[in-house]
């Protein structure tokens, strides 16, 4: 059985962070160890919110606690999201380097929250750099959307080629995986927007379409998803079609019930046996 502990946001309604990553795992029948960096009573989206910001010796007390359990050798992974300061990012490093001293075949995946097209940068000031210059290199797998993706390598992609050079780029400051979770490039089809897996060796690209609303927690859920298939298959084109097949049926739901927040109790179902089945395609 495949074990992660997530390090991530927490909040009582809606579904972010460990919120949806969570759930999704488990559900998935990964054994997942949620570690919370913050729990608020809502998303940031709605403008206010209540709930407290753990401290980063909090958090390490956490790991440390199911350190004594001697349960950080079976961690097959570490997933982490949203760092709310660069010291929650340092202690979410020194977590993962002594899950790795456990069990060095560990591997991280860090999805770099910081923005997003249409909305620009929505963390605090310092925190784009870090990812980029102390995270991204340190990371095994890095999930960015194509706003984030832009800014870690300084570029601009406009086409499925500019994207391909930027992952590359990436590939080549340290991690061996990565993710685009979202891009619509000149070359993406009509109404569609797609997600882009590569290494150094391989290319996918797949396409689903696009709906017409914007989703809190998908890109969380989509890091989640894929890290799961990945490090259970090592497949990078089935990781990503069960993830791209995953997500767009949740959305769907999610529209279908007129819902805010995703529909992920109601579409749990979708998670294991989702609607829609998408196939990716080789480009490298």
């Amino acid at each position: 059985m495949t074990t992660i502990m997530s390090i991530q946001s927490s909040v009582a309604f809606g579904h972010v962070g460990n919120s949806v990553a969570g759930f999704t795992l488990m559900r998935m029948g990964v054994e997942t160890y949620p570690v919370v960096t913050v729990h608020y009573s809502n998303t940031t989206s709605y403008g206010s919110w209540k709930g407290p910001v753990l401290s980063s010796k909090d958090v390490m007390d956490v790991v440390t606690g199911v350190d004594e359990r001697g349960a950080l050798a079976e961690v097959d992974g570490v997933l982490s999201g949203f760092q709310g300061s660069e010291s929650m990012g340092e202690t979410i490093l020194s977590a993962v380097e002594l899950i790795k001293i456990r069990n060095p075949e560990a591997i991280y995946c860090c999805d770099p929250v910081m923005g997003d097209v249409g909305r620009g940068m929505f963390v605090a000031p310092g925190i784009p750099e870090f990812l980029r210059d102390r995270v991204v290199p340190y990371a095994d797998i890095v999930t960015p959307n194509q706003y984030e993706l832009d800014f870690l390598t300084e570029s601009e992609t406009t086409s499925t080629k500019d994207l391909l050079c930027a992952v590359d780029q990436m590939i080549s400051k340290g991690p061996s995986t990565i993710l685009v979770t979202s891009a619509i490039a000149d070359d993406t089809p009509e109404n569609s927007i797609s997600m882009l897996a590569a290494t150094r060796d391989e290319a996918w690209l797949i396409s689903t379409p696009l709906l017409d609303q914007v989703f809190t927690g998908s890109g969380d859920m989509t890091s989640a998803v894929f890290f799961a298939h990945f490090l259970e298959s090592s497949r990078l084109d089935f990781a990503l079609e069960k993830t791209a097949s995953v997500i767009y049926s949740v959305l769907e739901a999610t529209v279908q019930a007129g819902r805010r927040e995703l529909a992920l109790v109601s579409a749990q179902d979708q998670i294991i046996n989702p609607r829609h089945i998408f196939t990716a395609h080789k480009i490298r």
